[in-house]
């Protein structure tokens, strides 16, 4: 697939990728059957997109949104948005306890955090408060991944170079070049990224990529410990054995928002359905789709 098709960069370019993955992936219907859950006893809030997905210990998710960020539970109660901060975060992740993200300011958010990008900030408890740590008014990383010790990597939207930062995003080093949409790592370091020409991986720490060749073409890659799952431009959902076939374990509705997956290896993901748990060959839609602003 050429570099002009590439998904989830803030260019022309990535509107086109998604135009023809949606194409790819609508003529696809959920392979298991999903359960939808009890309505909620209020109207939850209107999310817009969500672009990240995050598992918490207690089994409550965060999930980062174009209004903000809000914890769902696992009866699909919401809470939020946390801080009340209004932001579009298109990139999100945790990182030793601190979450990470970036995206663009709402009209209420502190003019301190950035605009029209607010670069790199950090928040030390859980979203309550939020601080500016880097790029703040430049950058834009809609990719935004840390590994299992804690090392960030993100790719920005000045440039396509594989940013890499070891003390909670306050500094970075450039790395190789990679037209990557979305990355992933394992416990042993191993850098998963999803690019147009397939699945590439890198073991000196984003240094240098080589193709996985057994890889089918893939558009979100998410990672806990070991275990590494990736979303198929034809709505596919999989996961890879250890002897590095990419077993099936479900499919999407449409278009994948956001994949994310817990220590336990629970996959959530979001698609035209809402948000959505997989467990074996069952599907339970947590919270149902919600209408855009």
């Amino acid at each position: 697939m050429p570099a002009s098709l590439l998904p989830r960069r803030p260019r022309l370019h990535g509107r086109l990728f998604i135009a023809v993955a949606t194409a790819a992936v609508t003529t696809v219907l959920a392979g298991c059957a999903a359960v939808a859950p009890t309505a909620p006893a209020s109207s939850p809030p209107t999310f817009g997109h969500i672009h990240a997905v995050i598992p918490e210990a207690e089994g409550t998710f965060l999930v980062g949104t174009h209004t903000g960020l809000y914890r769902v539970n696992g009866a699909g109660a919401v809470e939020g948005p946390l801080g009340d901060y209004d932001f579009d975060l298109m990139g999100l992740t945790d990182s030793r306890g601190a979450l990470i993200a970036s995206g663009h300011p709402g009209l209420e958010t502190p003019a301190e955090l950035g605009s029209p990008n607010l670069g790199i900030i950090r928040s030390d408890d859980t979203g309550k408060n939020w601080q500016p740590v880097a790029f703040t008014n430049t950058e834009d990383f809609h990719v935004l991944t840390a590994s299992p010790d804690g090392r960030l990597y993100g790719i920005g939207s000045t440039s396509p170079a594989l940013r890499v930062s070891d003390d909670l995003g306050a500094t970075w080093e450039s790395r190789s070049e990679l037209d990557a949409v979305d990355l992933a790592v394992t416990a042993d370091g191993t850098i998963y990224a999803a690019t147009p020409e397939g699945v590439r991986t890198s073991t000196d720490g984003g240094v240098s990529f080589t193709p996985l060749g057994d890889a089918p073409l893939q558009y979100l890659l998410e990672a806990a410990g070991d275990t590494v799952v990736g979303v198929d431009t034809d709505g596919q959902i999989r996961q890879r054995a250890d002897k590095g076939e990419w077993e099936l374990i479900g499919s999407a509705t449409g278009t994948v928002e956001a994949l994310g997956l817990s220590p336990a290896g629970s996959v959530i993901l979001v698609d035209e359905r809402g948000i959505v748990t997989l467990d074996g060959d069952d599907a339970r839609i947590i919270l149902p789709a919600l209408s855009s602003p």
